[in-house]
């Protein structure tokens, strides 16, 4: 089997993401927003917004809670975090673990939010390869559910990982 490139792979998943949106039953968007559906909008796929880091594990681990956009409040655990650099600037982002669950939880926001990006932040899946290393692909940032319809129950981004950059990658604000 041929290796994908990076640029082939984004596109099979926001390709897949926009079938899902339209046709499947557990869509976030509702019956009128399918009939209307024309797509998902993403910044164009760029490869600098593609990192292998090293998360480093927080030494003494705290309980964070976190409201939600329904006034809920979640609890996780301040687990790890990573840093990558952007045009010459260091960042970092904290990586939460639910406390009843066993994934880890990347929010952030950047200087592309509530204008190109959803107003609460998008989040981000991060994919471990090895020991302590794990691909964080921004190219594949999403909006939580709560962008499409008020039926959802979205945490909202904590303060410490709000970067003071753009991102211009991944997933833009909805317009329905």
């Amino acid at each position: 089997m041929v290796e994908k490139t990076h640029k082939e792979k984004i596109e099979r998943v926001r390709e897949r993401n926009d079938i899902l949106f339209q046709k499947s039953p557990n869509s976030p968007l509702t019956h009128d927003q399918k009939l209307d559906f024309k797509g998902l909008s993403y910044f164009p796929i760029d490869k600098k917004y593609e990192f292998i880091v090293d998360m480093k594990k927080f030494e003494h681990q705290s309980d964070i809670t976190i409201p939600t956009t329904t006034g809920d409040k979640r609890k996780y655990i301040r687990f790890g975090y990573i840093e990558f650099e952007i045009d010459g600037q260091m960042n970092m982002l904290t990586i939460f673990k639910p406390i009843e669950d066993n994934y880890l939880f990347l929010p952030f926001k950047d200087k592309t939010t509530g204008e190109e990006s959803y107003d609460i932040g998008r989040y981000l899946e991060i994919e471990k390869i090895s020991k302590g290393k794990f691909v964080v692909d921004f190219n594949t940032a999403y909006n939580p559910l709560c962008a499409y319809n008020d039926n959802w129950n979205c945490s909202y981004t904590p303060d410490e990982n709000i970067l003071q950059i753009p991102i211009l990658a991944g997933m833009k604000k909805y317009h329905d």
